[in-house]
Order: C-alpha cells, then structure tokens, then sequence
C-alpha cells in the first residue's frame, strides 16, 4: 500500500527535527530548472502569479535566489511541512519505526520537487502544484512534470509490492499523477463533517483528517488498505453505504 500526500504552504522552520536520518530529492535537477525560471521574475510577478502578498514574494524572491542543492541546507519534508494535513499527521510524535513506515509507505506530491520521501531534505519554498508557471515544457506545472510523478509513483509500487494507491491528496495535487498510467488502482478516502443538517466535506477538517489516516497507518504499521476501514480518530467512522470501491466515505457529527 502507498499513500500519497499533498505538502503545505505554511513551513516550520525553527523547530528541531526529531530525527538526523534524511534522504535527498530524486528530481533535484528538474527543481534546479523550475529554479531558474523562477530566479527571473520579479516580486511583482511573484505576486501576480500566485495571487500573494507583497510581503510574501518578496520573501519567496529571496528564498529562490538561495535555494541551492546542498543537503546540508536542507531540512526534512515531514518536519518542515506544517499546515493542516501535517497538525493530523504530527510527525514529530512518531516512534522510530513508524517514521520508518512513513519513508516507505508515503509519498508527498510538490510542485518543486516532483515526489519526495518523508525524510527528504527540502529547502524554504513556495511553489503550488496548481501554478502557472510557464517552462519550455509547457504552459504550467502539470505539462512541467508531466509523467514523472506517475512513473515514480510506479517504481515505488513495483519495488514495494504495493496493491493500492491511496489518495491523501487534494485535488490541485493530484492531477499531477495520471491514474489509468498507475499499476494499481486508486482508493481515495473522503471525510466529511455534518453542518446545517447535512454531512459535508469541510476543507479545514477533511485537510487534518488526511493527515490523521496517513498518521493512523503509521501507528498501526497498516499494509492492508482494508484495514483503514476501522479509522476511527477523532470520531470519524467509514460509512459503506456511501462508498463505493474507489471512494471511501468517512464520517462525523460533532454534538
């Protein structure tokens, strides 16, 4: 079983690893290229591109003018990631073997980085995989990474034996991997929360509850997807009559 996972905008970079192990990026020279393009816009392009704040391209403008390919500078994904997938997952409390489990069983989808291990070490960036970063590849991101992610994906799935891909990621990220190119089929859990007399996706909940099932798998060293039907973290259930065999619903209702 692989699952894969989107990163995150917001970055943690102050507080200490819990681990030294670490590995590096498989696709170092296509982020140098992404670099590159990147090193020639201004923060007003930045800014433009993708619909941020002066203050944060400027800040990105200098981040891409620094980011280099020495590991040394680098931290590691699963420490460094700190948004709502990553408040779920809560890397930093996983025991040794469980951190192993993840570098083996997850996969983080980036805009930069193409595929990352758990433990790859990255440096400060913002790059979405949804830009519309022009290259001599093509007109965005997607055209960029074309069928590396999915091929990737594959190898990792042909030396792990895995039967199933399970889809933690959102959508925007997602695209970047070409399902009917896949050896396995895709399972994607799907949390919704009950509001205004109805069960919903919510994006806050459903983003910590992806994390929550990638943590989940870790604890429990899950290698049968099956066995994810038992999630039950934070009151969430699997509800089969509103599944089907790729769409796995979860739900909740908070009192």
């Amino acid at each position: 079983m692989l699952i894969v996972l989107s990163p995150a905008k917001s970055l943690d970079l102050e507080t200490p690893p819990t681990t030294k192990l670490h590995t590096n990026p498989d696709f170092l020279h296509r982020s140098r290229e992404l670099i590159d393009v990147l090193r020639t816009k201004s923060p007003a392009d930045i800014g433009s591109l993708m619909s941020i704040s002066d203050a944060l391209s400027t800040l990105n403008v200098g981040r891409y003018a620094s980011w280099n390919e020495d590991p040394a500078d680098g931290r590691q994904a699963i420490m460094t990631f700190n948004g709502d997938v990553y408040d779920g997952f809560d890397a930093r409390s996983l025991k040794p073997k469980q951190l192993d489990y993840t570098q083996a069983n997850v996969r983080i989808l980036s805009g930069l980085y193409g595929v990352l291990r758990p433990l790859d070490l990255i440096q400060p960036h913002r790059l979405e995989m949804g830009t519309r970063l022009a290259t001599p590849h093509g007109k965005d991101l997607y055209s960029f990474w074309g069928e590396t992610v999915t091929n990737k994906l594959n190898d990792t799935i042909e030396a792990q034996g895995a039967k199933v891909l399970v889809n933690l990621a959102s959508e925007e990220y997602f695209r970047s991997v070409k399902p009917k190119l896949l050896a396995v089929p895709v399972i994607t859990p799907v949390f919704e929360d009950w509001k205004n007399g109805k069960y919903k996706i919510i994006s806050f909940f459903a983003k910590r509850a992806r994390g929550m099932m990638a943590r989940y798998a870790a604890v429990k060293g899950i290698t049968d997807p099956q066995k994810l039907k038992r999630f039950d973290t934070d009151g969430y259930a699997f509800v089969k009559e509103a599944s089907n065999d790729t769409s796995w619903v979860f739900r909740r209702k908070v009192a």
